[in-house]
């Protein structure tokens, strides 16, 4: 027990709270808008059959393809994060903030981290397999953009974009898993969630700024300096924000969506109103309260939308 909870620490499982929500709208909106479920509701009827049965095989599929979307998501991130501690696993021993996690405490062993990151990605690429044929085309894809940001902060201060990327695979991927097709909906919720992740990693990077100067790592704090920063991290939630608002007013969603709207963007605005450059003392609240409130409370207001059409 206490193996599994370190490698649960070892990955954030926490954070899981950031992309699953937006996985999940992205999976309802492909239920929904798509019609999986009554698509093969009529289909069973026009066959001939009962109406009870066409409704419990249509709910069925639905449910393993949930089942299935969710075991990617927490696949695909724990192989992200566990190559993340892996390869930065140097400079984490170096940093007094990070020195405490896992690798270098040696509480789990390098090597055994790296096998956990293997057995993730044949995970997540063999789940792909069951379902559908774009989605596990599409997988080494998907795993090339999470494995890669943990290269980026070595040679770019755009690293933060690129997470943002990363995390914005959930709600298209989800689509995906359902339909099998693209559509301009889930790619909206896609943009958003990748510049607004990229902004509160931004924030969440201001606490190294100094350690990643003398390590000749590259963030957007370390080169434009913090205040300049917070410039940009609140010019990337302002797109966030407006990619939400755009989405509500292409898909003609109700009052629900955008109460959900309303939570996401004060949350996006109380984030930036408690960090300072000057005062970080709060930056935890705003990295993981905030973040994960704006997320969470955005999902349930957009599902139950799209549950009351």
């Amino acid at each position: 027990m206490q193996r599994v909870k370190n490698y649960l620490s070892l990955v954030k499982f926490s954070h899981t709270i950031f992309a699953m929500p937006f996985a999940m709208i992205g999976f309802f909106l492909g239920v929904f808008r798509n019609s999986l479920f009554f698509q093969t509701a009529n289909i069973n009827k026009t066959a001939g059959g009962g109406s009870r049965f066409a409704e419990f095989s249509g709910l069925q599929e639905a449910l393993l393809k949930f089942i299935l979307v969710v075991f990617c998501m927490v696949t695909a991130r724990s192989a992200a994060m566990a190559f993340n501690r892996y390869l930065d696993k140097n400079f984490d021993a170096k940093n007094p903030r990070t020195a405490i996690r896992e690798i270098p405490a040696g509480i789990i062993l390098a090597n055994h981290a790296l096998i956990f990151v293997i057995f993730n990605c044949v995970a997540f690429i063999v789940c792909t397999y069951f379902i559908n044929t774009t989605c596990f085309l599409l997988s080494p894809v998907a795993l090339f953009v999470i494995l890669f940001y943990s290269y980026t902060k070595r040679f770019t201060a755009l690293c933060h974009l690129v997470l943002g990327l990363g995390l914005s695979l959930a709600p298209i991927g989800a689509y995906l898993a359902v339909t099998g097709k693209f559509n301009v909906l889930p790619v909206l919720f896609s943009f958003a969630v990748l510049f607004w992740v990229s902004g509160f990693d931004i924030i969440y990077a201001l606490q190294d700024v100094d350690f990643d100067i003398s390590q000749n790592l590259y963030s957007i704090p370390s080169v434009l300096g913090k205040q300049k920063a917070l410039r940009v991290s609140e010019l990337l939630h302002f797109f966030s924000a407006s990619l939400v608002i755009a989405a509500g007013e292409i898909a003609g969603f109700g009052w629900l969506y955008w109460m959900g709207v309303t939570v996401f963007a004060g949350m996006l605005i109380y984030q930036h109103s408690i960090v300072k450059p000057d005062d970080l003392r709060r930056v935890n609240l705003a990295f993981m309260t905030a973040n994960g409130i704006a997320s969470v409370v955005f999902a349930v207001f957009v599902i139950a939308d799209l549950f009351l059409k």
